[in-house]
């Protein structure tokens, strides 16, 4: 009896790809039967609408968020598969309606990625990352909106909407040129708000406050830093710390608010070194 031949690596491949793609199907369908299943049969489900579920939306967004900065792969997986719920509910509500199925999202997300991407569907050619953002953007003009910052959503919180402004004027060439730019720009807004804190007008210290804010998310821009994450790491970081204070301080049975700021310092600088 001849022995089989040995696939070859790229039919072995292709063949393990195929497997995968169809368990992802069919991990797709079931989700997309339970949701159905919850819409019809529990109390809870039937009831919510979209708007009930945003501010859960947010919320399960946040948690990627933080599941993404602690570099938490499994909470990754769990908090993706929140949102991903989430996404088959809104789908579901909008079927409900003859509006949109998940269908719809899907083939609609689709068309727009190999309408935005000629460069991998198309005939134009780019050299780098920045000449695909500038694309971008220019076709969305293309599709008829009137600004650049209309992909700008209004109830973003203010530091990541600083940073998408930016980022969004930047690709049709508004734009510093170099670095060493910005942070002189930033060093001149520090001068303003100084200014403005000796004259002691709230209003006007506020105007020049949020101008070191915005000229400081600008620069980290230009240091490839993602402002929200960095001061996120830093929230992270002194909680931490505050925490440790605070463990360190009840084994001692004190209570902070009877600590002088030298005794506090003792625990800070030792959460600093762990």
């Amino acid at each position: 009896m001849p022995m089989p031949k040995p696939c070859s690596l790229y039919f072995c491949a292709n063949l393990d790809r195929m497997n995968s793609r169809e368990a992802q199907l069919q991990a797709l369908d079931r989700l997309l039967t339970i949701m159905d299943e919850l819409r019809e049969q529990c109390p809870w489900d039937k009831k919510q609408t979209m708007k009930s579920l945003r501010h859960l939306t947010i919320e399960e967004t946040y948690e990627l968020g933080d599941a993404i900065l602690d570099e938490d792969l499994q909470e990754v997986k769990k908090e993706l598969g929140d949102l991903l719920l989430h996404i088959f509910f809104y789908a579901r509500i909008g079927s409900e309606s003859q509006t949109f199925d998940i269908g719809d999202v899907a083939h609609g997300i689709s068309e727009k990625l190999i309408h935005r991407h000629p460069h991998i569907y198309g005939d134009v050619k780019v050299a780098n990352a920045e000449e695909v953002k500038q694309n971008w953007e220019a076709i969305k003009l293309k599709e008829g909106k009137k600004s650049v910052l209309e992909g700008v959503p209004n109830s973003l919180p203010a530091m990541v909407k600083a940073n998408r402004i930016q980022d969004k004027v930047a690709g049709v060439g508004f734009d510093w040129e170099r670095p060493e730019q910005v942070f002189q720009k930033l060093k001149e807004e520090l001068e303003e708000l100084q200014h403005e804190v000796d004259s002691g007008q709230q209003e006007r210290i506020e105007a020049e406050f949020g101008d070191v804010l915005f000229s400081m998310v600008n620069y980290a821009r230009f240091l490839e830093i993602n402002p929200e994450n960095a001061l996120e790491r830093t929230n992270k970081k002194f909680m931490k710390r505050f925490q440790y204070l605070e463990s360190k301080a009840r084994e001692a049975g004190k209570a902070l608010k009877d600590m002088t700021l030298a005794e506090m310092d003792v625990y800070w600088e030792e959460a600093k070194a762990l």
